[in-house]
């Protein structure tokens, strides 16, 4: 019976240790994003593309989506 009790207190700290860090690391990238409009502009203009602000406005709205 004791280990049953074990392996029950062992999932509920997996389970509520998962949703911690899933709502830490939520709000870390939220806080401090990976990429930012700066960071894609110089990789489009790495590709010889001139971008404007309308694409630039395009990606950040696709990047924030997955987030």
């Amino acid at each position: 019976m004791d280990i049953v009790y074990i392996l029950i207190g062992l999932v509920i700290g997996i389970v509520i240790g998962f949703f911690l860090a899933r709502f830490y690391m939520k709000k870390y990238l939220k806080k401090n994003p990976p990429i930012n409009e700066q960071m894609i502009k110089a990789m489009m203009m790495q590709m010889g593309r001139t971008p404007s602000q309308k694409q630039v406005n395009q990606m950040m709205k696709s990047m924030n989506k997955y987030m």
